[in-house]
């Protein structure tokens, strides 16, 4: 049942449980797989692994492992076989580009998705094998080496930005520079010097220029290796020499930076122990890697270890910090029958749990994937960089090639001279800084909302939040505890005792959770259930079933009326119930309405603050349930939301929030916060759909746009600070890439800019915005 809205990306739904169930008295009936397409934003996650040209990282190399269980991406072209490569020195566009132009025109290969975060490449093709593909990449001085499934590797340390041979080069060209500067008497050491310098620097920067040109790519490799051949042509063999050792330098720097960025989110699944303590089933116990663990394991977890699996408490009780997977500040309480999360911990008593998922389709697993594949969903300035950067390259080139050629033919000018302009202008235009800056800003705003419990399904979404002006919120679940209790039964006819154990019996087939309440306190009373035959749900309204030989229904207001059974009695009764902020669910025989039992659901504790936060952020809320209009209106006025609408059935919502999504032509952006898999038309229709308390719900983090690990609803507001944090840092990369190039042209283009100004500013502007990108992280 999949859910095509105009992000690109399906979910899958499953029936709904809350505000209208598959039994439920009011609100969604179970997804039905419609199609839909609304006036958001187009993009293109998760799903996991979302399109080609995932991550455009920078030359620096710092792009991380790939998530566990590689997968193919929803709309890479159908295949006889789908192959993942990781390809290490693939960690560019610059490669990227080479790879496609080797690969895409190659008979067999239907689709090429790169994710160059994982360094990873996912070919789809109708090859008899991947040799051909390998052998291709190969040629281009890249090794291909097949992805196994299984977990990735833990974070890796920092990459070492001063290695010997780097240090080597930068000091022999400084010694060049300065014994070109005293004029030593042997016209030829400062140019030895120079030589050796790009020797120990720039061989594989020639190496890849070349590989660049012979397939008419003019990238910052090539652009490099011209601008240092170009100097050393021209006799200027120390300022050949310093482009290549600080080139090479900027790289290892920007690697060591970015590889913090990636680190942060590969750190998410190291969180997991790669161990366990399992309990054999004659009580015997040995450590297993988690890998080997299978379904239905028991395994010890002692006070202070992580938990390696995901599972079930069978026996025990203690507190575990689950912050590293829900984001959830204090601890929680776990007894038998609870849930536990791979790479939480286990804080005070010993647990013995049966584990309900592998290591690889763990909760945290789910995270991580969806994390380090959520760049592929690319916010539309990481898009309109992409575009710009493709054609800026390009561009300068040929500006340079004016500036070096046009004075001396038009004016009669120093060749040497403007060639050397010429050249320094190649220096600026490497265009690393401007690429870099806003994948970086993406991936550390990313991370940052992981580790606080908020998965953002791609750096589309993320971008998105910013324009938010609308959030419509779910009742049930959501803004309240979604466990109503009961609160008043009214007997209007028959016996009151025979009503309430049919009443009993109907609702123990529900799972709506008015019926919930209703069976939970019959079955606290000693209410015994009696046989239900023909049961029937009837979605958004209630169910019914047959007793004794006789039809009952048990559900809502619009139930009865749709029998003929209201009447001005029971409106009144109604009345009374919901104006106290009570759900009514009604039990009718063939010819009369025999009983109401109504339950009353509270707000969570932080659902006001929450509402709040969204109101200082200038966010209009508006309140959508399936139950009576009364009853929304009260828990509206409770939480403080602006508008509320009851008697909402699923397509009711879906229209609701195509008319919020339309009323200001689509640029004031809507979002729509539910349960994740409940709401499934209104969360599809949403520019932007949040799932809450998704830890542990499996179709929960493949189903909104963003998922929400706990039951926080002030982490809504909390995704919304974010995105504004994250755009506006954006803004300040792009503006700080450009305007500090565009000041080197100007100098030069004066007779003030140098070869070694333009490398300094180069990198110089990638460490900036790689700084001003990593302080994303703190948010």
């Amino acid at each position: 049942m999949s859910h095509e809205h105009a992000h690109g990306h399906g979910h899958d739904h499953e029936p709904c449980r809350c505000d209208g169930p598959n039994s439920g008295l009011s609100g969604a009936a179970p997804g039905n797989g419609h199609g839909h397409e609304h006036g958001g934003a187009a993009g293109t996650l998760l799903g996991p692994l979302a399109k080609a040209d995932i991550f455009p990282c920078c030359c620096g190399g710092a792009c991380g492992d790939s998530a566990a269980k590689p997968q193919a991406p929803a709309d890479l072209p159908p295949g006889q076989s789908v192959d993942v490569f990781r390809i290490e020195a693939m960690d560019c566009p610059t490669e990227e580009r080479l790879i496609r132009k080797a690969l895409e025109p190659m008979a067999g290969v239907n689709g090429l998705a790169f994710n160059l975060l994982g360094r990873e490449l996912t070919v789809s093709h109708d090859l008899p094998s991947p040799d051909a593909i390998t052998a291709a990449i190969a040629a281009l001085g890249m090794e291909a080496v097949p992805v196994d499934k299984g977990r990735p590797a833990a974070p890796e340390p920092a990459p070492v930005w001063m290695t010997p041979k780097l240090a080597a080069s930068l000091a022999l060209a400084v010694a060049a520079e300065l014994l070109e500067w005293q004029e030593v008497a042997s016209p030829w050491l400062p140019a030895i010097c120079a030589v050796v310098a790009i020797a120990l620097s720039g061989l594989p920067v020639f190496k890849k220029g070349w590989l660049a040109v012979l397939r008419r790519d003019l990238n910052i490799n090539a652009l490099m290796s011209v601008a240092a051949a170009g100097a050393v042509l021209l006799g200027q063999f120390p300022e050949a020499a310093m482009v290549m050792a600080l080139f090479a330098m900027a790289e290892k720097l920007e690697a060591a930076s970015l590889t913090r960025a990636k680190n942060a989110v590969a750190a998410l699944l190291a969180l997991a122990p790669q161990e366990a303590t399992v309990i054999g089933d004659d009580g015997s116990e040995a450590v297993v890697a988690a890998g080997d663990v299978a379904v239905g394991s028991r395994i010890r977890l002692r006070p202070g270890e992580r938990v390696p699996l995901d599972g079930a408490v069978e026996a025990g009780r203690s507190a575990l910090d689950q912050s590293a997977v829900t984001g959830e500040s204090l601890p929680v309480e776990k007894g038998p029958g609870d849930q536990l999360f791979a790479g939480t911990v286990n804080q005070e008593g010993e647990l013995i749990y049966r584990t309900t998922a592998l290591a690889d389709d763990s909760t945290l697993a789910r995270i991580t994937r969806a994390v380090v594949a959520s760049p592929g969903k690319k916010a539309r300035t990481e898009r309109f960089v992409d575009r710009f950067a493709a054609v800026y390259t390009p561009g300068v080139f040929a500006v340079a090639l004016a500036v070096a050629v046009g004075p001396p033919l038009i004016a009669g000018a120093s060749f040497a001279d403007w060639i050397y302009k010429g050249l320094v202008i190649l220096v600026i235009a490497c265009p690393c800084a401007l690429v870099i800056s806003t994948p970086v800003s993406m991936v550390s705003g990313l991370a940052a909302a992981a580790r606080r419990g908020i998965l953002i399904k791609g750096g589309l979404f993320l971008e998105q939040g910013h324009s938010l002006k609308t959030m419509v919120l779910d009742k049930t679940g959501t803004l309240t505890t979604g466990r109503p209790s009961a609160a008043e039964t009214i007997d209007l006819a028959g016996d009151a005792a025979a009503n309430r154990a049919i009443a009993v019996s109907l609702a123990a087939r529900s799972d709506h959770p008015v019926s919930k309440a209703l069976a939970r306190a019959g079955r606290e009373d000693g209410v015994a259930a009696l046989p239900v035959a023909d049961f029937a749900a009837l979605p958004g309204r209630g169910v019914r079933g047959v007793v004794d030989g006789v039809l009952y229904h048990l559900g809502n207001h619009r139930l009865i009326e749709e029998l003929g059974l209201c009447g001005p009695a029971i409106e009144t009764r109604l009345e009374a119930l919901e104006a106290q902020g009570q759900t009514a669910a009604l039990l009718a025989g063939p010819d009369m309405v025999l009983a109401i039992y109504a339950a009353a659901d509270m707000i969570k504790p932080h659902s006001r603050e929450a509402v709040a936060e969204l109101h200082s952020l200038g966010i209009r809320t508006v309140l959508l349930s399936g139950d009576n209009s009364r009853t929304a209106a009260v828990i509206a006025g409770q939480a403080g939301i602006d508008e509320a609408r009851g008697d909402q059935l699923p397509e009711d919502k879906a229209a609701a929030v195509d008319a919020l999504t339309a009323r200001d032509g689509g640029k004031a952006l809507v979002g729509m916060v539910g349960d994740g898999i409940n709401d499934a038309p209104a969360l599809a229709r949403a520019d932007i759909g949040f799932a809450m308390a998704a830890a542990g719900t499996d179709a929960a983090i493949e189903t909104a746009d963003v998922a929400i690990m706990d039951d926080d609803l002030r982490k809504v507001a909390a995704f919304v600070r974010l995105s504004r944090a994250t755009v506006s840092t954006l803004k300040q990369n792009i503006a700080l890439a450009l305007g500090l190039k565009g000041l080197v042209l100007a100098l030069t283009l004066l007779g003030y800019g140098s070869m070694l100004l333009a490398v300094f500013a180069d990198m110089g502007t990638s460490l900036l915005v790689i700084a001003n990108g990593l302080r994303l992280l703190r948010k």
